[in-house]
């Protein structure tokens, strides 16, 4: 398949400028309505039926090929997000953001463009048979943008056998893919912990019930729930980001606040973290003759990637790059992704595209105000959308 990422770099100039500009004018979740105008419109013009407005400011374009007659045309989605983040971009490269304040730092850009130049391709070779359909979604970050698509009836309009979605990843050599079967990518829950004591005078603690000592406790406790109540052979992390409490030295305040991140690479994991947490911060406030109110807030499920189309995947990927740029499988990631929500529905996989390694710009993590998306994948990328989609309807 050599010959396919060659023609895919000889004409990827168009999407490193489409990149570019969607680069500079990053939209956050739920108002990528630029974004959304600029992906329908490209669609449209290549002979994609397109709907609009699933999850507010998705896009999905269909494109219908062969023999549509029977029970035994297939049915395949790809998808790609395109929302940016609330960052002031530091890059200093001519196409920065010139929205303050937001900038593409994870990459959307990117994979949306990777999307948007494998589709041209496709709308310009007639062979498959079967249904294609390109999924275009809005807020990945944290919004739940999956879950609207899926609300608004995205699967009950646009069908599909199988999933597939591609992130970039800093720190992997460009261009290389890696995969892995199974739980990839783990589940996210956050907390707000309220503790509320009786506050006072600092040189009279006795006369109070200090919620701040109480608040202090309660994040060296929830450091054990890991090390004490989880398999050591399985994946967990508790972060208290966050813990605001007082604002005078000689003051004991009545309130002090936690805010946690909860990540886990297993269901019953997950659930035993959010057991432990509430008894735990309910017995150690108890202890100390305060009171706590937990605010649970569910975030996004385990990404479990699905053996077969990953087996599947995999052997696209080593057909197209070969064995020494592939990575069969991959270590799973403690970052979440709104994907997993599809998986649950649909059986899919998915991949990661090195954005660059070593002292290279595209090693710099995700996230990050110094961040770009490496343009040299584009046409790797792109590639391997066609790939896959000409060996599925093929298969």
């Amino acid at each position: 398949m050599t010959y396919l990422r060659e023609a895919l770099t000889d004409r990827v100039g168009e999407f490193i400028q489409l990149r570019r500009d969607i680069h500079a004018h990053p939209e956050l979740a739920f108002e990528e309505h630029r974004t959304a105008d600029l992906v329908a419109a490209k669609l449209e013009s290549w002979g994609y039926s397109v709907h609009r407005g699933l999850g507010g400011t998705g896009v999905v374009g269909t494109l219908q090929r062969g023999d549509q007659q029977g029970n035994t045309k297939r049915r395949l989605g790809l998808r790609a997000d395109m929302d940016a983040l609330p960052i002031d971009e530091a890059t200093g490269v001519s196409w920065r953001s010139v929205t303050s304040g937001v900038m593409h730092a994870c990459g959307h850009d990117g994979h949306t463009v990777m999307l948007l130049a494998a589709a041209k391709a496709i709308a310009q070779e007639p062979t498959f048979n079967g249904t294609l359909h390109l999924i275009f979604q809005p807020a990945e970050e944290g919004g739940g943008g999956a879950l609207r698509m899926m609300a608004d009836g995205l699967f009950e309009q646009h069908p599909c056998d199988a999933i597939f979605a591609m992130h970039n990843m800093p720190g992997v050599p460009a261009g290389q893919l890696v995969f892995r079967d199974g739980p990839a990518m783990a589940s996210s829950d956050y907390a707000t912990i309220r503790v509320h004591g009786t506050g006072g005078h600092g040189a009279m603690p006795h006369r109070a019930a200090d919620p701040l000592v109480a608040a202090a406790s309660i994040v060296m406790a929830l450091q054990t729930i890991v090390s004490r109540n989880v398999d050591p052979l399985h994946t967990a992390v508790v972060t208290v980001g966050a813990l605001h409490a007082g604002q005078a030295n000689n003051v004991i305040p009545a309130l002090a606040t936690l805010e946690l991140s909860v990540r886990a690479l297993d269901p019953d994991v997950r659930r035993l973290l959010a057991q432990r947490i509430k008894e735990l911060v309910s017995a150690q406030a108890e202890s100390f003759g305060v009171t706590v109110d937990i605010d649970w807030r569910p975030g996004y499920c385990v990404l479990v990637n699905a053996l077969p189309q990953t087996d599947f995947a995999r052997q696209v990927g080593l057909d197209l790059v070969g064995a020494d740029r592939v990575t069969l499988q991959g270590p799973p990631l403690t970052g979440s992704e709104d994907f997993a929500f599809m998986l649950e529905r649909i059986p899919g996989s998915y991949l990661l595209i090195g954005n660059g390694a070593g002292d290279s710009a595209g090693a710099c993590m995700v996230h990050n105000p110094g961040y770009d998306f490496n343009d040299d994948i584009i046409a790797t990328g792109a590639a391997y959308w066609v790939a896959l989609v000409e060996r599925f309807f093929a298969d």
